[in-house]
């Protein structure tokens, strides 16, 4: 899931439509706030409330400028007028997507009013985020939220805590790490070991909506190769579909003086991901600093004083694994519990065990899929190499039993 141009060719229009009295605000006078998050797929989803009435799911994501709500149907619901429509077009002509403004939203989340946010509306959900996450997600969170409060995650306790500025005090055990905020987004530098011959201070997005840990784009500088030892396969979803690119290990990065080892890395692959350059927004830097890095700390991110401090939780020293089934797996239906699989990696352990793209599971490991979660299921199939798993199928009207055991292929 990645963002798009669309973006910044309306924020100009956005922002013009703004009402004066825009704002997020903590109620009642209060200087902090902890508001009950849940992760899934190492992104942060929050309780928002659309015009008073709608209920719905935001995913707070750093690398967005402003509201965007996912599917039209919604605000249709509430009957909210729009201000102007745009369609983008890819490639020889083809139409890729639909978009509307929307003007003097509201957007509520426990114990924080926001009133007057213009809103970015897409004609249908082309990222298809409930089914690759498995959970109902409606739209993104972005910059007004950090341009307002300072930010603290705690992927473990599952809190995201909103402070004014004024009260706030970084713990003792945070390091700071300086970030620039450039246009609305926060950057910073990080020493990484390509191998032992190439290294550079790498310029990364601090992107709280990617799930993966760390991406590179080999094309920004020349020291930056791929591995000799890579997989392919889809890394992301833009607006225009899938993005491929490739797999691979790095040696090491380093963020306020402590290393993560033995990363794994998207490369994104040039025709895949250039070709979505219309849609994803290019800027001057050598890649994205996501969740799976993320999440292994307790993140603040203070974009008043251009400043992240972090904490290493529990899962710092946690292995980096990339599907080690290499079944990739998307939910369906209205409650999101049956599962179909999506892609099947070439020469991985499902591959060889013979799952096929289209296969609907019935159960693993004896237990019922309907009774998982797609976050449950992705656990189970990247959990450790080594694991034997039971698979049951359903496949053209017949059920088959597929045992394989998960594998790094990198």
């Amino acid at each position: 899931m990645k963002k798009s141009l669309l973006i910044t060719l309306l924020y100009g229009a956005v922002l013009m439509a703004r009402a004066q009295n825009l704002g997020f605000n903590i109620v009642d006078g209060k200087q902090r706030v902890d508001i009950p998050i849940e992760v899934v797929n190492n992104l942060i989803i929050v309780p928002v409330i659309l015009n008073e009435t709608l209920p719905l799911k935001f995913i707070v994501d750093t690398g967005v400028r402003t509201a965007i709500l996912t599917q039209k149907s919604f605000s249709d619901i509430l009957q909210l007028e729009y201000s102007r429509k745009y369609s983008i077009s890819g490639a020889g002509g083809e139409k890729i997507i639909d978009a509307y403004v929307t003007n003097n939203v509201s957007l509520r989340l426990p114990g924080v009013e926001g009133r007057g946010h213009a809103m970015l509306v897409l004609e249908e959900d082309y990222l298809e985020l409930r089914n690759y996450l498995g959970t109902d997600v409606h739209g993104i969170l972005g910059y007004e939220l950090f341009s307002r409060f300072i930010v603290k995650f705690d992927y473990q306790k599952k809190i995201m805590t909103l402070m004014t500025p004024l009260k706030f005090k970084p713990g003792r055990k945070f390091t700071a790490i300086p970030i620039r905020i450039q246009d609305t987004k926060p950057y910073l530098l990080a020493p990484i070991s390509i191998d032992s011959g190439h290294s550079l201070n790498a310029k990364l997005l601090v992107d709280t909506g990617a799930s993966h840990g760390l991406m590179l784009e080999p094309e920004s500088d020349e020291r930056i190769r791929l591995p000799e030892k890579t997989v392919s396969g889809t890394i992301g979803r833009g607006l225009g579909g899938p993005i491929a690119g490739k797999i691979g290990r790095i040696e090491s990065i380093e963020l306020g003086g402590r290393t993560l080892r033995k990363v794994l890395v998207n490369f994104p692959d040039s025709d895949s991901y250039f070709a979505d350059s219309l849609y994803i927004e290019r800027v001057d830097r050598n890649g994205t600093l996501g969740g799976e890095i993320l999440s292994r700390f307790i993140v603040v991110i203070n974009f008043p004083q251009e400043k992240i401090y972090l904490k290493p939780n529990s899962e710092f020293n946690k292995d980096f694994y990339f599907n080690l089934s290499g079944v990739s797996v998307r939910a369906k239906g209205s409650s999101l519990s049956a599962f179909e699989v999506s892609e099947v990696r070439p020469a991985s352990a499902g591959e060889r065990a013979g799952v096929m793209p289209g296969d609907n599971l019935v159960a693993i490991n004896n237990i019922p899929a309907r009774e998982l979660k797609l976050n449950q299921i992705n656990a189970m199939f990247n959990s450790k190499p080594g694991r034997k798993l039971r698979l049951e199928i359903s496949r053209g009207g017949e059920r088959k039993i597929i045992e394989l055991i998960l594998e790094s292929q990198i």
